[in-house]
């Protein structure tokens, strides 16, 4: 597949979780573990086609046909996958000024994604927009952050979902960049933005309680790392200790491995982000102990995405 892997020996905090530095086929041979493939991209920015043979940068790469055999491989090898995105689908080729969105949500709806969350890009079209494609998307946008109670969006966005994989509860919420400034006030109308970090707190103590969930995921379009205080992901690993994996966006931001960062009670966070235009797909394989609720990131890859 071409890819480039990291297999590093480090302990990595809470629940157990580490890299552990095992390859697939030792992960693989373990009977008393149980492994959930996970999958993510963000910021695609309707990159349908691959970019051109003669582009200055990533010639040949991205374009969502390879990507959708790069995923059917996986879930052939592996039972439990999970297909995830952190925002900005749209914007950035001809085909979102033509089809506004609708051909992005169908192409991801094929290659049959759990969840994503939003990002600024995806309001390029405004909230009747949005409210437009949402039917052409078969998996739920997951946002924790955005109030969308005064708008016509009200009722549509769920801000976490709870999946089962793995024989283990999998929670993922979602997080989106603050919007005033960044996009038209017109095209996010009433939407109100809610403290991200306070959001992820709250998201995490109902995963970790009510929902007795193993692994905490969650979406960000918050960016990777910024001066000052703007709220990124690294702080809202920090501020928000429980988040298992923060899997990023908005930056475009290309990581061959995951940065760990420790929280104030010792819990320590995995922070991904895969670049842009769906150039690479991400892929981080976690084992989980049978019959415990402790798990362990046996292998994290970045797979280019491009014509064999």
């Amino acid at each position: 597949m071409n890819r480039r892997e990291f297999l590093k020996h480090t302990g990595v905090g809470a629940a157990g979780l580490g890299l552990l530095g095992l390859s697939l086929p030792t992960a693989a041979a373990n009977t008393k573990a149980s492994r959930l493939v996970i999958l993510h991209t963000n910021d695609m920015h309707s990159r349908i086609e691959p970019f051109p043979d003669n582009a200055a940068q990533y010639a040949g790469m991205g374009g969502m046909a390879h990507r959708a055999s790069l995923i059917k491989q996986v879930r052939e090898q592996e039972p439990n996958v999970l297909l995830l995105d952190s925002g900005d689908i749209w914007q950035g080729t001809p085909y979102f000024n033509f089809f506004m969105g609708e051909l992005e949500y169908k192409l991801m709806s094929e290659m049959k994604y759990d969840a994503s969350t939003l990002g600024n890009h995806d309001f390029d079209n405004g909230l009747e927009g949005l409210q437009k494609q949402l039917p052409n998307a078969t998996f739920p946008f997951l946002i924790a952050n955005y109030d969308f109670s005064g708008t016509i969006l009200a009722g549509r966005f769920q801000p976490y979902k709870v999946f089962e994989k793995a024989g283990h509860r999998i929670g993922v919420f979602g997080l989106g960049i603050e919007m005033a400034g960044l996009v038209a006030d017109k095209n996010f109308g009433a939407t109100k933005y809610l403290d991200p970090i306070a959001t992820a707190k709250e998201m995490v103590a109902k995963l970790r309680g009510p929902e007795k969930c193993d692994l905490v995921i969650c979406l960000s379009h918050l960016g990777y790392k910024y001066q000052g205080a703007k709220v990124d992901d690294f702080k809202l690993a920090a501020g928000a200790p429980g988040i298992d994996l923060i899997l990023g966006g908005h930056t475009h931001t290309f990581l061959d491995k995951p940065d760990v960062v420790a929280g104030a009670n010792g819990h320590q966070t995995l922070i991904n982000q895969v670049g842009w235009s769906g150039i690479n797909l991400g892929r981080l394989d976690y084992t989980f102990e049978r019959g415990t609720r402790r798990s362990s990131v046996a292998m994290a890859s970045v797979v280019p995405v491009q014509a064999a």
